[in-house]
């Protein structure tokens, strides 16, 4: 996976996300916190302010308490969404929240008895493509997949597949260092 999209999750990370994850369950507000927790971090992904607002130790804890209950009220966040924000960036976990949403994400998917997927491409796939894969791979593990697509010019072509800790490698870019490694044998 391209080193841009690895996504640290921390033992404390893990924590808070267990807490809240604990929390929203029992306040049946799971899927509520769930969307809240996907939409910040896609906008944390997107905006270099809010990263380095996050990350920086040049901003207090207190601005970034106050930054993050603004931008919760402001997007409409639920208050318990808000309140675990507000957690983390007194507790100096701010740097966190992205771990946190990623270790949240992990346990909301096997609550609900989901796999997750990624595949890779070295061009866009269609709608259909993406659709005829995900029912292969719910066939195969007897459930449902939620299937992730990324693009990655230097497969050349064919497909890498991670479902869980598995990867199937059938890129013409995997083909090639093969034939190259057994040449080099020969």
């Amino acid at each position: 996976m391209p080193a841009s999209n690895v996504i640290q999750t921390s033992e404390t990370a893990q924590r808070y996300a267990r807490a809240l994850f604990d929390l929203a369950q029992e306040k049946g507000d799971l899927a509520s916190v769930h969307k809240d927790f996907r939409a910040f971090a896609a906008l944390i992904k997107s905006s270099d302010d809010l990263r380095k607002l996050l990350d920086s130790p040049a901003f207090g804890r207190d601005v970034k308490v106050s930054a993050l209950a603004e931008i919760a009220k402001k997007a409409g966040y639920s208050a318990l969404f808000g309140k675990f924000l507000g957690t983390m960036a007194a507790n100096g976990r701010a740097g966190d929240i992205l771990g946190a949403e990623f270790a949240f994400d992990q346990f909301y998917a096997k609550q609900r008895g989901v796999q997750r997927a990624i595949v890779r491409t070295a061009q866009q796939m269609t709608g259909a493509e993406k659709s005829r894969i995900e029912s292969l791979l719910a066939k195969m593990v007897g459930g449902e997949v939620e299937l992730t697509s990324e693009v990655d010019a230097s497969l050349i072509g064919g497909i890498q597949l991670r479902l869980g800790s598995k990867l199937v490698d059938a890129s013409v870019a995997k083909k090639l260092e093969r034939m190259n490694t057994v040449m080099k044998g020969a």
